[in-house]
């Protein structure tokens, strides 16, 4: 039986002593380490040594950043999360217009950056066996973002197929409002959860045979929502707060 590899990540930053402590603390945690202190090694490692993940600060004593964000976007669509002190709202917009997946400001948890970690990893995964999900009532398919019955194609606005993007990709298993909040509106909403009521009324409005008794997007109260198949019930009843 082939052993797991672990996630490889690359590390990036000038600062000898937090790019050596940052290392240490995340091999603790199992991911295997590539460390670059200057942006022209950022590039060759991640060129040679295909790193699932790169961790960056913009501050860089011979490439800026956000131009290694650019170099690295003209051939790969690695998972890049910009780690900087770089507060600014002007420096966040250009590091992630540049192509950054997220941006996490120094001083930082460490519970924070391997969440954001995480999240984008699961982002970037491949896809599973099937891209098509299959109900009663309607198909899903994920390659093409499109949703369609027996009466043909539903029509979804860009928010509302985000939401249920992220609820079928997570199909049975509880996903946070919190979640769900900072990937669709970004992590200054997370707290804004009449949001995910409003989308989610109209999502079963569309999608629901009984949108007052919904049987595929199941609300947690308090914790968040979850895309189900196996809740086949009609009669089942579930809050729609």
């Amino acid at each position: 039986m082939t052993a797991h590899k672990p996630t490889k990540i690359l590390l990036v930053d000038d600062e000898p002593s937090f790019l050596r402590a940052l290392g240490i603390s995340l091999r603790a945690r199992g991911y295997d380490m590539e460390l670059a202190s200057n942006g022209t090694d950022a590039l060759e490692l991640a060129a040679t040594k295909h790193p699932q993940a790169i961790v960056l600060d913009l501050g860089l004593p011979d490439i800026d950043g956000t131009d290694v964000v650019l170099a690295l976007r003209a051939w790969s669509k690695v998972p890049i999360i910009v780690l900087s002190a770089r507060d600014s709202e002007e420096a966040k917009v250009a590091a992630l217009d540049a192509g950054a997946d997220d941006y996490v400001t120094k001083p930082f948890s460490m519970n924070e950056l391997l969440a954001r970690l995480r999240a984008s990893l699961r982002r970037a995964a491949p896809a599973k066996e099937t891209a098509i999900i299959s109900t009663q009532h309607f198909n899903v398919d994920l390659m093409s973002k499109t949703i369609t019955t027996s009466q043909g194609e539903i029509k979804l606005t860009p928010t509302e197929w985000h939401l249920v993007e992220a609820l079928v990709k997570n199909q049975e298993r509880l996903v946070p409002q919190r979640q769900l909040l900072k990937e669709i509106w970004g992590p200054e909403y997370e707290k804004e959860t009449n949001y995910l009521r409003v989308f989610m009324a109209q999502v079963r409005r569309k999608l629901e045979p009984d949108p007052s008794k919904p049987r595929y997007f199941i609300t947690e109260p308090g914790m968040g929502y979850r895309f189900t198949i196996s809740n086949i019930d009609p009669n089942s009843t579930n809050s729609q707060k």
